[in-house]
């Protein structure tokens, strides 16, 4: 039997941060054996927002370096970059034409970025949507591993197949796959250091506020030693009134290896005095690895490009094959 299909990807916007890691590329590495993955540095995406040319290009080099680095294996996985497969913007249109207004104005994410930008709101931030949705179907995927923020984002992709199904497809022939959500239960929502009640974003503007794969211990000692606290005794999962309390403590869980049990009963008794140079030290040994493979990754570019070549060949036959049938499905004409 065929393996299920899993298909996700990462903005080039600077390096990942733990959030990243901890909610999403970490539990790729763990289960991709059951699966055949695609795993895409989605470049369109990162222009949604005023971009720097200048670094697009480095950036993605970065997080292609990364997800190997994480470990991502290519004996079970593709990685390629989403621009360099133009299916994904020709679907986008298409998808564009068939899908809503005011499902797109409905979309959370859009509604909160578009308030942070005013006036400089692209089409493109508020389109967002659909291309996520045609990157997901490219690739008939079978799953896509989601936070709880991006879930959204998959149940209108799954609106969308069923209305390209139902106006163009056969009953018992679908154009398109539906989707479904795999959410990782445990450190599937990494908070900022700064503010426990807000996700650890790339695009808060204070450094302070996330740990990136790339940092220096000395980095790492700076953010966790000035990260936000509270005054009481004694550290606690769970407390709706402590959410740095709770975030620190998953944190140290996840990349000690650490149930939460054995954390309990590690740390309660602790101080912050005592638990933050026990979370710096952790935190840099479980990076470690991480760094040194990546450094010697970034030495051999040729290796890299090689991968992002061949993932491109993979990549394009696939989601190639898909916006055939949409366009067929569609009326197009096609030429033998």
């Amino acid at each position: 039997m065929a393996k299920q299909r899993i298909l996700s990807g990462v903005q080039p916007t600077g390096n990942l941060h733990l959030g990243n890691y901890l909610g999403a590329i970490r539990n790729w590495v763990e289960v991709q054996e059951n699966y055949d993955n695609f795993f895409c540095v989605v470049d369109l995406h990162a222009i949604t927002v005023p971009h720097d040319p200048k670094i697009l290009a480095k950036d993605t080099y970065t997080i292609a370096a990364l997800y190997l680095a994480c470990g991502i294996d290519l004996n079970n996985s593709t990685i390629f970059v989403q621009s360099h497969i133009s299916a994904h913007s020709e679907l986008t249109w298409l998808l564009n034409c068939i899908t809503p207004l005011n499902w797109l104005e409905k979309m959370i994410q859009f509604k909160e970025k578009a308030l942070k930008q005013g006036e400089n709101v692209s089409v493109g931030l508020l389109d967002y949507p659909v291309l996520m949705a045609a990157d997901i179907l490219l690739y008939d995927a079978d799953k896509v591993p989601v936070g709880d923020d991006q879930k959204q984002h998959l149940e209108l992709t799954r609106d969308i197949a069923v209305r390209i199904n139902d106006k163009f497809g056969k009953k018992k022939e679908p154009i398109l796959k539906l989707p479904e959500a795999l959410i990782r239960k445990e450190g599937a929502r990494i908070m900022s250091l700064t503010d426990g009640t807000k996700k650890m974003s790339k695009s808060d503007p204070s450094e302070l506020s996330r740990i990136s794969l790339l940092d220096s211990p000395d980095v790492i000692n700076k953010k966790i030693k000035k990260c936000k606290t509270d005054p009481l005794k004694g550290l606690e999962f769970d407390n709706p009134e402590r959410p740095e309390c709770h975030n620190l403590l998953t944190l140290y869980s996840l990349l000690s290896g650490k149930n939460k049990e054995e954390v309990k009963a590690e740390c309660s008794e602790m101080g912050w005095g005592q638990f933050k140079p026990l979370l710096t030290e952790t935190t840099i040994e479980a990076l470690k690895p991480i760094q040194e493979k990546y450094q010697e990754i970034m030495d051999n570019q040729g290796y890299l490009n090689g991968v992002l070549k061949e993932g491109k060949e993979k990549a394009e036959a696939v989601a190639n094959n898909t916006l055939s049938r949409v366009k067929k499905a569609m009326g197009y004409l096609t030429l033998n």
